[in-house]
């Protein structure tokens, strides 16, 4: 399930993406489907792996155009290996609840996008989110076994975006 509005974000061939957090991918295959160059970066080199292998069996079945591309980056959000000013479309779909220090990963994200650049962020919403944390503990374990660390409000996500530089435009 896609839980960015690609439409919104614009992505078209010759945008530089960054899957932040990528997991296995999905938005990264959606990505190379309008024709972005994709980054793909998360701790996990099992989930980078399983990006890559699917990228090329996708391109060999003929769902990607021959001129796809991908990598995959391992690379820890509050201190991402990538240049000021890379990256021309950013996603940081369902991640931010996972980093201790949320501030510095959205300060990152500024830092590495261009000038006009988007950036699409989606968190659990709230209720829901609150459900899952009263229902099982380790749903909400340490960062550093994947749990989520915190549940976002609209506001509060909103205000740490504006700190970080963002100019939040839209939500859903």
């Amino acid at each position: 399930m896609l839980t960015v509005r690609y439409d919104r974000l614009d992505v078209h061939e010759g945008h530089r993406l960054l899957d932040l957090g990528c997991g296995f991918g999905r938005h990264s295959y959606e990505a190379l489907r309008r024709g972005a160059e994709v980054v793909a970066c998360d701790l996990g080199r099992a989930e980078l792996d399983g990006v890559l292998a699917l990228a090329w069996s996708l391109v060999e079945q003929g769902e990607l155009g021959d001129n796809a591309m991908t990598c995959a980056v391992q690379g820890d959000a509050v201190h991402l290996p990538f240049n000021d000013e890379t990256f021309d479309r950013v996603i940081a779909s369902e991640v931010l609840e996972h980093i201790h220090d949320d501030a510095a990963a959205l300060a990152e994200l500024a830092r590495v996008m261009r000038p006009g650049g988007q950036l699409a962020v989606t968190v659990p919403s709230w209720l829901p989110e609150k459900i899952c944390w009263k229902l099982s503990s380790d749903y909400h374990a340490p960062a550093a076994v994947g749990g989520h660390v915190r549940i976002y409000r609209h506001r509060q996500l909103a205000q740490r975006m504006c700190d970080a530089g963002f100019e939040p435009q839209s939500s859903h």
